[in-house]
């Protein structure tokens, strides 16, 4: 699965804030957000994938931006040649362009770049490139795309919540409506309008929600909280301002 919600208010004091719930294997590798990447991406903070080596959901304080990732659907990449979609976050929160050729090399996906200036949506179904600035609003992208209607269950049920809720009015908060809803807002994994899963799978693994991001971007700084905990609206943690 995987959530991301973008809220874009060009006149408020916070004109970007994004949240970010990554869905994921329990048991594959990570590491809490610090700045993994100093000789190739120094001053980026994003948690760590261990397999891979990149990130989900990337920020670059100087410049305001974030990236975030999530997995596509369409034509894989071929085993042979196959890389890791972990260093697109990277370039997106460098700034950096997505490229309009080779890409044949990544499995599919939605990648998302975010900064004062707004939101783009790169979309690689494995044979096409796609690319769409979001407007002013309350978007949510999930594994089928950036999704409009109210077709998902999910989105149907927690748009109108995020756009409904009090946009803070600084950096310092308060944020306590908006953890509520980044976390869940209570409904249960068994719900098919939750953002926070956790389903058994064969063979003893778990896939689930594994950490839920929350990023204000504002020409004072940046409010980056985590949390591994993303059932709790308490368990958030200050990554920016330290």
């Amino acid at each position: 699965m995987c959530t991301v919600v973008v809220s874009i208010d060009p006149s408020a004091e916070i004109p970007l804030i994004v949240v970010g719930v990554r869905d994921e294997f329990t048991d594959r590798p990570w590491v809490p957000p610090g700045e993994h990447w100093p000789r190739e991406r120094p001053g980026l903070i994003g948690g760590r994938d261990l397999r891979g080596g990149g990130t989900w959901l990337a920020v670059d304080p100087g410049s305001r931006r974030a990236g975030a990732v999530l997995n596509g659907r369409g034509v894989p990449a071929p085993d042979a040649t196959r890389r890791s979609r972990g260093d697109l976050p990277l370039l997106a929160a460098a700034g950096e362009d997505l490229p309009e050729s080779g890409l044949d090399g990544y499995d599919p996906f939605h990648l998302l770049r975010a900064d004062l200036d707004g939101a783009r949506l790169w979309h690689w179904d494995g044979v096409a490139l796609g690319r769409e600035d979001l407007p002013p609003g309350t978007h949510m992208i999930v594994n089928s795309g950036w999704e409009r209607g109210e077709e998902d269950e999910r989105v149907a049920f927690f748009r109108p919540l995020f756009a409904a809720a009090e946009r803070p009015s600084g950096l310092d908060g308060p944020w306590e409506r908006w953890r509520e809803l980044a976390t869940g807002a209570g409904v249960p994994s068994g719900d098919p309008r939750t953002m926070i899963v956790n389903r058994d799978l064969p063979e003893g693994r778990v896939f689930g929600s594994v950490s839920v991001t929350l990023l204000g971007l504002a020409p004072g700084g940046v409010r980056y909280e985590f949390t591994a905990d993303p059932r709790d609206p308490a368990a958030f943690g200050a990554i920016l301002p330290e």
